[in-house]
């Protein structure tokens, strides 16, 4: 199955548009993007990943993107040192990002009498938006969304169906929550009285800046005291599990399944990879590296990349990983050793 695109373009024009550089026959005209196993005439793909190099000589694709070191004889090149990145930038030329809905509020939707709504926002079917809200320009509530009191929301967001706002969270500009997020809801805390489980009220709240992305069903606490907070550009995929009071700099990757326990400090750039677990009251530096499936239980300098459970510096834990391998084969030779000490 194609997706379609009513759009054309020369590479000469995709060149010009993407700053790649033209290798080829410029006036070759493109309808389309693909992957590279399943493009066809007419279409252009990438290669950003080795693995992916063996389809340069196969596929029907009528031009690539490439890096400036791949070799491709065959058909015109786009080249550019980041041929993701670029590729990306051709699907928007295709596939320009449209609004999923017209400025105004859906018959079926609740509004509370004191919200602000700007005149551009569209408000989808079955939606709730409680008192003292207020939704910027442009943003998209597309369903089912639900807004509590006091929310501030800003412009060119975009709420999936199911999205829920709690009471009292501020989100910047540019924002996308997808399916399912929550934002806002308690933080896990209880303290121990000896016979039971006292709840601790949770009165703080979630800080979103601006040009977030968080996935479906990812869950962003509010904090117990003063906010969680998400900082400008960061990026986080599908069931992640922030919690109270954590904060979380500029420009981050939280990838699915991770999760990060309560008033963990994560610096900017930082990458947490899939199904890491961090503990409460950490700090990550910038630009460190969570890798997957880690159990972080120690703070993480800047720029270190670590991982295992517990985790430790990454090319300590591939050595151990290496060495475990080779552990049925060491426990033989010692047997032999010891037998043949007993021998003498």
């Amino acid at each position: 199955m194609k997706i379609s695109s009513n759009r054309k373009f020369t590479l000469q024009e995709l060149a010009e548009k993407t700053g790649a550089v033209l290798e080829g026959d410029g006036a070759v005209e493109i309808n389309g993007v693909a992957p590279i196993e399943q493009a066809g005439r007419g279409e252009i793909s990438f290669v950003a990943n080795k693995s992916y190099l063996k389809y340069i000589d196969t596929t029907e694709a009528s031009a690539l993107v490439l890096a400036p070191e791949t070799a491709c004889e065959r058909r015109p090149v786009l080249r550019h040192e980041n041929p993701y990145l670029t590729f990306a930038r051709i699907i928007d030329l295709f596939h320009p990002e449209q609004l999923l809905l017209p400025a105004g509020i859906d018959k079926t939707a609740v509004v509370a009498d004191d919200v602000e709504i700007a005149p551009t926002a569209a408000i989808g079917p079955l939606c709730h938006i409680s008192r003292g809200a207020r939704i910027g320009h442009n943003s998209q509530l597309v369903s089912s969304v639900f807004i509590g009191e006091n929310v501030t929301l800003g412009d060119n967001c975009r709420l999936y169906p199911g999205v829920k706002i709690m009471d009292e969270c501020k989100i910047g500009r540019n924002v996308i929550l997808h399916p399912g997020v929550v934002i806002g809801s308690d933080g896990f805390g209880f303290a121990w009285s000896g016979t039971e489980h006292k709840k601790i009220q949770q009165i703080g709240w979630v800080e979103i800046e601006d040009d977030v992305e968080i996935g479906a069903n990812t869950t962003v606490d509010r904090g117990a005291l003063g906010p969680t907070r998400i900082g400008r550009g960061t990026k986080i995929d599908n069931l992640v599990q922030i919690a109270h009071n954590v904060e979380i700099g500029q420009n981050c990757i939280i990838v699915s399944q991770a999760g990060i326990s309560g008033s963990t400090k994560v610096g900017h750039g930082v990458i947490i990879a899939g199904q890491a677990g961090l503990i409460g009251h950490l700090e990550i530096g910038d630009k460190a590296v969570i890798g997957a499936q880690a159990g972080v239980a120690k703070s993480v300098p800047p720029g270190k990349a670590v991982l295992g459970s517990p985790a430790r510096d990454i090319m300590e834990e591939k050595r151990i990983t290496t060495i475990q391998k080779r552990l049925p084969e060491l426990l033989k030779r010692l047997k032999a050793v010891e037998d043949k000490l007993a021998e003498d």
